[in-house]
């Protein structure tokens, strides 16, 4: 069974009673992987993955899942059903798409972190955390008015066309 599909399971098997303890587990990990990577920026995280989990203190499995976590907000995503204990790794990591996941995830023990001031200046925080807002922002198609031209381009007003049936 690869590393991930552990992952997965584990993550499916968590109940009532085991989802505090997996996720103090699994936050804190995570919050040491990230507080070491962005005090290192510009640096990328490499390694083997026993490696870096030995150095992060996570069991593999719990590594699996930062690797689960930070994919999307890398440059070039890994196929993560092929990563093994053995594999070497390289983070490519896209930092604002990686700050705007984390606002995303409403991960704040993670978009908080003191560190990220050596990767961006405050404004440039505040700039990433407007157009997360403004990205959740949902438009909704006004629907026609009876008397309103009907869009579909007739030229009949929208009662008396698409709106007939509506």
């Amino acid at each position: 069974m690869t590393l991930f599909k552990q992952w997965q399971d584990l993550m499916e098997q968590q109940t009532d009673e085991t989802i505090d303890e997996f996720w103090q587990e699994y936050a804190g990990a995570e919050k040491r992987i990230y507080q070491d990577i962005l005090k290192n920026y510009p640096e990328k995280l490499s390694g083997k993955f026993s490696e870096l989990a030995e150095k992060y203190e996570a069991r593999p499995v719990i590594f699996m899942g930062f690797m689960d976590g930070i994919n999307s907000s890398l440059k070039e995503e890994k196929d993560l059903d092929l990563v093994t204990e053995d594999s070497d790794l390289e983070f490519d990591i896209d930092y604002e798409k990686l700050y705007f996941n984390m606002l995303k995830a409403d991960a704040d023990y993670l978009y908080t972190l003191e560190e990220w001031l050596n990767v961006y200046d405050e404004d440039k925080l505040r700039t990433i955390v407007k157009d997360y807002r403004r990205s959740k922002i949902v438009h909704v198609e006004k629907k026609p008015g009876r008397n309103d031209p009907c869009p579909c381009g007739s030229g009949k007003k929208y009662k008396n066309c698409c709106g007939k049936n509506a």
